[in-house]
């Protein structure tokens, strides 16, 4: 079951960024030529699950992840399209893949004496390529919503949460309702 699960977030990496790019075109199209799709509910979803799946375990497998390379580098190419794609890809690549950028949550002292607090995520923990010795990028997620603030801060400004990545993500996102 691992290894399906696996699979499936394998697959996400891979078709979100592309589903959200065809979808945004798709509308484009829809609206400049006027052109209505047909759908039958439920099936479609069903559908996108076993597809979604099936990406991943191809994308997963060494003799079609060639395939899956070539169509990346070719979204990557076409200028609008590339935008697009990779920002989107980016973004999930940082919450599920190999190179998870959101797994080390931290709370933040905001003022010298500490009485304002926030929690984050190192990005970068050395700031030294931008002159910055003994400073850690820590991104701030906004609450209902997708955006946040990339700021630089003291490591002793900077403690370790113990506590899971995606769970402090859902606090944050939430506002502070979700989660403990």
């Amino acid at each position: 079951m691992k290894r399906v699960a696996s699979y499936f977030l394998q697959g996400l990496l891979y078709v979100i960024p592309l589903a959200v790019t065809v979808y945004i075109l798709y509308k484009i199209f829809e609206i400049v030529d006027g052109f209505l799709g047909l759908k039958i509910p439920g099936v479609g979803f069903v559908i996108t699950i076993c597809a979604i799946t099936l990406i991943g375990f191809l994308a997963s497998n060494v003799l079609t992840r060639r395939l899956i390379s070539w169509i990346d580098h070719l979204f990557e190419k076409v200028p609008f399209i590339k935008l697009i794609y990779t920002s989107l890809k980016d973004l999930i690549g940082a919450f599920v893949g190999e190179k998870k950028s959101f797994d080390k949550p931290v709370l933040v002292s905001l003022t010298p004496n500490g009485s304002a607090k926030a929690i984050g995520f190192i990005t970068k923990e050395s700031m030294e390529s931008f002159g910055l010795i003994g400073h850690v990028a820590v991104y701030l997620p906004q609450s209902y919503n997708f955006a946040g603030n990339l700021l630089i801060f003291p490591e002793e400004q900077v403690q370790p949460l113990e506590i899971d990545s995606a769970e402090a993500m859902a606090f944050l996102v939430s506002g502070g309702v979700s989660g403990r």
